[in-house]
Order: structure tokens, then C-alpha cells, then sequence
């Protein structure tokens, strides 16, 4: 059957490749999987549980949860009806809650469990117009649950359903999905079903896998990222497992097995980190043994064939040491894809290397999201870009190095903002990205910076900060950084350590164990250790782009104190008026 909206997923799916494992997640410490069959039957609850509600085209439901199956299905339920799902992360602020409430018109909240209830019960307080019912995800005391939702649906006649669903036309609103960027309130960016369906189709050869896959899902399903790889999951008959929290990942992996599974660069900087510091706890022989691997694989090229020496050695330090690398992943993962911002060119050499190919795609969420990505083969990949354009899609350079992008899968618009639509789609129908950009070989997209980010020193040299953050961030003792200097003489940075990584070093260097974190950041020592690592970082660029002084910030930027997106991008602004006088300091 044709999949023309996203909830033709499933009877697809139904009739071409069914699974006993569709949907799957940890309960009381057993894996627990919904069947196709299920999840379409409780999507079908969910639709005529709304409608007993009176929900129906056009109406606002906002989901607000971690990944658990109750997301997928209740989203597929809502575009049922033809309403529309508004997620939103747990991790932002009650004001912004309030704002998407008000903004959407939000008729109906799902939400996970007791902490954010409070939150979303803290957000509706006072509002003229808010949500008319709450259920949970979680069975809490006095507060109707999900299954009471289900219930309600499960005593109408699904034949009811079907000519809801066949009003629903691909061009219609599926979801608004409200994102902040790095400034200002939240804005609603519009997506229709033809919009992440066309972007969906044309990443389907980027797996090329059969039907009987599992993927494990970790990145939130709030944002679009791992949303359309749910739908892109599903079109390919590949079974989703959740993981249980970002902290039992590790675990999650050698218990799933999985083929595949979505992450960001971060995270596998941190399993990267985690791998060396084993390496490092090794003595003698194997020591040397882990090391001439890793070397190896830092040299490892995608474009270039570097002879027999070297790839007979590679073969052997797959053997030897990578495989261990692999069973860590659970022993079966074929492809890992990155989002979300850039990827570390040498986590990119090591994972294909050690034959995990690392997949980076570029994107945004009004673009549902995939402009160019990595394919999954080594001649697809060149190291440091992020790939070719998807099919579909049409990129062009404007004349300042902006990426400008047009495709069906660019969005319909920022919900009731129509100045700030067309400040970003012209009248060609071309999304101005904000980033700023170029082709390597004339193929491979290389992002360089973010348009709105770079600033002028006043010795009227431009600096790029990106590539300057992303170098300095190689070093496992970098957690975050921050480059500064508008209108100053120079370049300089805020760096958050990276505080357990910095505790190891300290040790061995014989420095105090009771230090608190900002006593350790001010120690001498440390402060040298940072500048050096600086100065290292240094070296891969122009004079007048180079760090002259750096400070270290003692605590972590975080969402919940405004200084992160909730997809972790740095609000500049923030952290800049947060730590004003540290970069007055830099400065005078």
C-alpha cells in the first residue's frame, strides 16, 4: 500500500513485514515487545479516546515524555484524527511549557510521570485557556491515566476510524515542534506529513538492511531527529527498542544487540573517552598492542586505499583489539548515524576503522531534518564534511557561504509567526539554513560555522568560533567551550573541564584529593594544563584566529540553567551575560 501520512506506517508494515517485537521496552527488568499488530490496535484506542474527548482536525495534543512505546503510539493515534501532536522536551523551563501551551492552543497533555505533571500542572496555573485534560504515562493516585484514554477508545467501532483517517491528506499539519535555537521564545516550526515522509523515503537506502532489524532509541523522541528515524524504522520493518536512561546505554546495547542505533557526536566522545581510559589502565605488551591499534585508526581514511602494510596491519588490529570494541556495542551494530552537531573527524577515523561505520547527517528541525549525510559506504564519507545531499533535496552556497536548501521536506512555516517564515524562506522557496558552508570535491558538504556566531575582532579579522570550540573539545579533559571576542583584539574562551577526566590527571600529579570542583579549576597547575592544551589546539589556525586566554568555568552549562537548548547547543547569549565579568577579565 502507498505511504502517503505517517500512520500508513503501520498497515504497511502490517501486510509486508510484521513484527512480534515492534515496539519494545524494559519493564521490572524484563524486555517487554508490543507486535505491529498491538500497536495499531492501541493507535486506533488512542484515536476514538480522543474523539470521545472531542478532539478532531487541527486539534493541539502535546506529549511530553522520555522514549517509551506510549509516545509512538499515542503520536500515531493523534495524526489519526487528523489532529496535532505538539512534543516538547521534559528538560525545558515551566515558562517555556507555558508558552507552547498558550501559542498551540493546547487541548490535551500526555505526560510521563509524577515530576513533570508537577511542571505541567505549574504551567497551566493561571492560564485562561488551558489544556482541558491531563493523562499520565505512569499509574499516579488521583490523576487519570493513559489506560483510562485507551479505555474510552476501546469500547467505540474502529470502522468509525476509518473515514477520519481518509480525510487526513498528506499536505495536512501533522506537528508542531517548538524550537528555541540558540535564542528567543520558542517557535512552532509546522511539518506536514508530505514533509517527513519525503525526507523518510529518500533516507531508506542509507540502511540497507532487511526487515527484522532492531534499533536502539535513546535520543529524545521529542525532537525530529529521532522521530523521523522512528518512521524510517518502521517503513523498513526494523523492530525499536528503548533504552531504559542515557546512563544505561552501555548495558542496553550488549543486552539488545542492536544493528543500528541514532546518537550525537557527545556521546560517542564519551564511549571514545571511556575506551582510551581502559586502554590507558593497560600494562605491557597489551598496552602497546591497544595503542599501535588506536594509532592505526587515527590514521584510517575513507577516500584514500593506503596499501597493503597498512591495511594488512588494520586487519589484525581489528582482530586483536577492535573486536573488543565491537562486542562493547553488543557485538551486531552495522551502523551508528550522528546528529545534532559536528562529529570529531578522528571518532569518525576510529569507528570506521575499527569497521563501525559512523554515519553524519546535517540537518535541521525545518527540514524534517536530513539535508546531506554520510552514506554507508567509505567512498560516500569524506572526514570532516557531513556527506552528500539526500536525494530530493537541492542545496546551493549563497554568495556570503550560507547553505541554502529546498526540498518537500522544508517545513510549512513557524506556527502563527508568518514575519519570521519569510525571514528565512524566500520567495524561491529556498530555507535560509544560518550556517555557513561549503563543497568539498563538489560533492561532500563541509558546515564551516554558524552565520549568526561569527564575530569581528577590532582588528577587523572574522573568527570563526565552531572549528576553534570543536578542536579544543578533542581533548577528553575539554566538558565545554565557549569562544568570545566580538570587538575585542583577539580570540579568547570559556571552558568547562571535563571534571572526572581532570580528577585523574590532579591524582596523578599529586595534587590535593578534597578540592571542590572551582578549587581544582583555579589551581595553578590546572590553569597551566588548560592553556597548554589551548595553545596545542592553536596551532591548526591563522594568527588572529588563535585562543589568547582562556578561563575555566567550575560548573556545567546545563538546559535547566537557560544556557542549553534542550538539543544541548550552547545559548551564547547566555552564557555570555552569565559570565561577564570572567570575560571582562579575558579582555582587560
Amino acid at each position: 500500500m502507498e505511504i502517503r501520512r505517517t500512520f500508513d506506517l503501520l498497515p504497511h508494515l502490517i501486510a509486508t513485514s510484521p513484527q512480534a517485537d515492534c515496539l519494545v521496552e524494559k519493564k521490572a527488568g524484563t524486555w517487554q515487545p508490543l507486535s505491529t499488530t498491538r500497536v495499531q490496535e492501541l493507535s486506533n484506542h488512542v484515536s476514538l479516546g480522543l474523539r470521545q474527548l472531542g478532539i478532531g482536525r487541527g486539534d493541539k495534543v502535546a506529549i511530553i515524555s522520555a522514549n517509551r512505546p506510549e509516545w509512538v503510539i499515542a503520536d500515531l493515534g493523534i495524526a489519526q484524527l487528523g489532529a496535532v501532536s505538539v512534543p516538547m522536551y521534559p528538560t525545558i523551563t515551566v515558562e517555556d511549557y507555558r508558552h507552547i501551551f498558550q501559542d498551540a492552543g493546547v487541548r490535551v497533555v500526555l505526560v510521563q510521570d509524577k515530576k513533570l505533571l508537577a511542571r505541567v500542572q505549574q504551567a497551566v496555573a493561571g492560564l485562561a485557556h488551558g489544556p482541558e485534560h491531563i493523562f499520565t504515562f505512569d499509574k499516579l493516585e488521583g490523576v487519570a491515566h493513559f489506560g483510562e484514554l485507551l479505555a474510552l477508545g476501546q469500547g467505540e467501532n474502529p470502522a468509525e476510524l476509518e473515514a477520519l483517517k481518509a480525510a487526513v491528506q498528506p499536505d495536512d499539519l501533522l506537528t508542531l515542534i517548538y524550537t528555541s535555537g540558540t535564542t528567543g521564545r520558542p517557535k512552532g516550526v509546522m511539518l506536514s506529513h508530505r514533509n517527513i515522509l519525503y525526507n523518510c523515503e529518500n533516507l531508506t537506502g542509507y540502511l540497507p538492511m532487511p526487515a527484522g532489524q532492531k534499533a536502539l532509541s535513546f535520543l529524545p523522541l521529542s525532537h525530529i531527529f529521532e522521530r523521523t528515524a522512528t518512521y524510517l524504522y518502521l517503513r523498513l520493518g526494523f523492530s525499536v527498542w528503548y533504552a531504559e536512561s542515557v546512563e544505561r546505554i552501555a548495558d542496553n546495547l550488549r543486552e539488545v544487540q542492536p544493528q543500528v542505533f541514532t546518537t550525537v557526536p557527545r556521546l560517542l566522545e564519551k564511549i571514545y573517552d571511556k575506551i582510551v581510559a581502559q586502554g590507558q589502565k593497560l600494562t605491557g605488551a597489551k598496552k602497546k598492542l591497544f595503542f599501535w591499534a588506536l594509532d592505526l585508526g587515527l590514521r584510517y581514511d575513507t577516500q584514500k586505499d593506503q596499501g597493503f602494510w597498512y591495511n594488512t596491519q588494520l586487519a589484525l588490529a581489528n582482530k586483536l583489539v577492535f573486536s573488543k570494541w565491537r562486542e562493547a556495542l553488543g557485538g551486531q551494530v552495522r551502523y551508528i548515524v550522528s546528529g545534532g552537531g559536528a562529529l570529531q573527524p578522528r571518532l569518525a577515523r576510529v569507528f570506521w576503522a575499527a569497521g563501525i561505520p559512523v554515519m553524519e547527517g546535517y540537518g535541521m528541525t525545518e527540514t524534517s531534518p536530513v539535508i546531506a549525510a554520510s552514506q554507508p559506504v567509505a567512498e560516500g564519507n569524506f572526514i570532516g564534511a557531513v556527506g552528500p545531499v539526500i536525494p530530493g533535496v537541492e542545496v546551493k552556497i549563497a554568495p556570503d557561504g550560507e547553505i541554502l536548501t529546498r526540498s518537500p521536506s522544508v517545513m510549512q512555516g513557524y506556527y502563527n509567526r508568518p514575519d519570521l517564515t519569510a525571514e528565512v524562506i524566500d520567495a524561491e522557496g529556498w530555507l535560509h539554513t544560518g550556517d555557513i558552508g561549503e563543497f568539498i570535491q563538489g560533492i561532500f558538504l563541509k558546515i564551516t560555522d554558524r552565520k549568526k556566531e561569527m564575530f569581528k575582532t577590532s582588528n577587523g579579522k572574522y573568527v570563526a568560533p565552531q572549528p576553534l570550540e570543536s578542536k579544543i573539545s578533542e581533548s577528553p579533559l575539554v566538558e565545554q567551550v565557549m569562544v568570545v571576542g566580538e570587538g575585542e583584539k583577539y580570540a579568547a574562551a570559556l571552558l568547562v573541564p571535563a571534571f572526572a577526566e581532570l580528577r585523574a590527571w590532579a591524582k596523578s600529579h599529586n595534587l590535593p584529593t578534597d578540592l571542590s570542583d572551582a578549587a581544582l579549576a583555579a589551581h595553578t597547575q590546572v590553569q597551566q594544563l588548560y592553556e597548554q592544551l589551548v595553545q596545542q589546539a592553536n596551532a591548526a589556525f591563522a594568527q588572529w584566529e588563535q585562543i589568547k586566554k582562556v578561563a575555566l568555568i567550575p560548573t556545567l552549562w546545563s538546559v535547566e540553567s537557560g544556557e542549553l537548548t534542550p538539543t544541548m547547543k550552547v545559548k551564547r547569549k547566555i552564557v555570555s551575560q552569565n559570565n561577564q565579568q570572567r570575560i571582562e577579565s579575558l579582555f582587560r
